[in-house]
């Protein structure tokens, strides 16, 4: 078995600033609560490797991986996967973005299966990805119309029956 989670959010600003915003991964630790830094390792055009590292769990510990992240503004798309895995076999992450009725729609899907040592199974990972996404994704929505709202941006009203 394998975990597969796919959460998404409606974000009350223009899809540019929502794409500026979750693409540019050195604010990052201002954007999410989960992370104290996030360090650019290389550029190769729309390629980006970074290391991520959380702030301290309930144990105490820091976890820190590599990731690879891939935008495609055209298509309002990114691919992302972990480089260093850490307990995961694989961790495969793609964000699509797309402008609706009253501001952005924002869905990140995540694969991934868990290496057979790790600490928890993949049914374990699937509950925490998913609640873990509602928590971030609130956040990042909360960041970004407040940021819209002091850049002037206001949302276009929702049509009826959407």
């Amino acid at each position: 078995m394998a975990g597969h989670t796919e959460n998404e959010i409606t974000i009350a600003a223009p899809v540019d600033l929502v794409w500026d915003m979750t693409n540019d991964v050195e604010k990052w630790p201002q954007l999410f609560s989960e992370y104290a830094s996030a360090e650019i390792l290389s550029r190769e055009g729309d390629k980006v490797t970074f290391r991520l590292t959380m702030h301290p769990d309930d144990n105490g510990t820091v976890w820190s991986w590599v990731s690879e992240r891939e935008a495609d503004r055209s298509t309002l798309t990114v691919k992302a996967r972990r480089v260093e895995t850490g307990p995961f076999d694989h961790m495969n992450i793609h964000w699509r973005y797309e402008e609706v009725p009253g501001g952005t729609r924002m869905v990140w899907t995540q694969d991934f299966a868990m290496k057979p040592e790790a600490p928890v199974d993949d049914a374990w990972m699937t509950d925490n990805i998913n609640k873990n996404s509602k928590v971030q994704m609130a956040l990042i929505r909360d960041r970004i119309e407040k940021a819209a709202a002091a850049a002037g941006h206001r949302p276009e009203p929702a049509l009826a029956g959407d």
